[in-house]
């Protein structure tokens, strides 16, 4: 009786051209995607992908917990110093805080960071498509970068648009004789308005060193952590800025 060989379903699968318009495993590609596929496959005693990007978004968070609370002080002051009152000579309790009339670009800006998240998030999902992944998977370049880069320029124009509009509002409150020092509520405007700007200037500078990362980083991994760190960051700045925002108006 002539021997006979029984192929396992490993060797079919890798020899095999496969089924359903699936490559052979010896041909099939392996890195970093957005469903998590690649993310887990790491060599032993070494941190995965997935690991990095949990490790950074964690150190992150817990800068933007700190910064939660910087600000959780200063609306702390802020309630605070509107009910103050003084003592006049007349033995009369006079409120210090007079309503500051907000410059209307304000507005302006507050929508132009809204919108600025919107592309930052696009910019964001670019660069985990499972489709432009595939793509880079097969050699076709960085097509992940490619799609993710405008919308990353975009959202570095809106930003520095914002920073505008606030300089511009600065030197309305000053041209009508409001300055930091003239009333606790122009003290407050300018505090909020100046900590926050200064949030958000790093924050550009995060975009920057994302859209570097976009252009000179091989691989797709670390692309996708600078540009995830860099959206999270810019979302936390807009909630931010909503919240004092919201405030001011409320001071009004």
């Amino acid at each position: 009786m002539p021997a006979t060989i029984t192929r396992t379903p490993v060797n079919v699968e890798r020899k095999d051209p496969g089924t359903g318009g699936k490559p052979p495993v010896h041909h099939r590609p392996t890195g970093g995607g957005g469903d998590g596929d690649n993310w887990d496959n790491r060599p032993p005693g070494r941190r995965g992908p997935r690991e990095m990007l949990a490790r950074y978004r964690m150190l992150l968070f817990f800068a933007l917990a700190g910064d939660m609370m910087f600000f959780a002080v200063i609306v702390l002051a802020f309630f605070f110093q509107q009910r103050a009152v003084r003592i006049d000579p007349a033995s009369a309790l006079l409120l210090d805080w007079k309503p500051l009339a907000l410059p209307p670009v304000l507005w302006i800006n507050t929508a132009l960071l809204l919108l600025s998240s919107l592309t930052m998030e696009l910019a964001r999902r670019h660069l985990f498509r499972e489709i432009d992944v595939m793509e880079e998977w097969l050699g076709l370049g960085k097509p992940t970068s490619r799609r993710a880069a405008p919308w990353l320029i975009v959202t570095s124009t809106l930003g520095c648009l914002f920073l505008v509009g606030q300089w511009i509002a600065w030197k309305q409150l000053s041209a009508e004789g409001v300055y930091f020092a003239s009333n606790p509520s122009s003290h407050f405007f300018y505090l909020i308005t100046a900590a926050h700007g200064l949030h958000l200037v790093l924050g550009v500078l995060a975009l920057l060193s994302a859209g570097m990362a976009l252009l000179w980083a091989k691989r797709i991994e670390v692309r996708q952590i600078a540009i995830d760190c860099a959206a999270w960051y810019w979302h936390a700045m807009g909630l931010f800025w909503l919240a004092l925002f919201g405030l001011l108006v409320y001071g009004q």
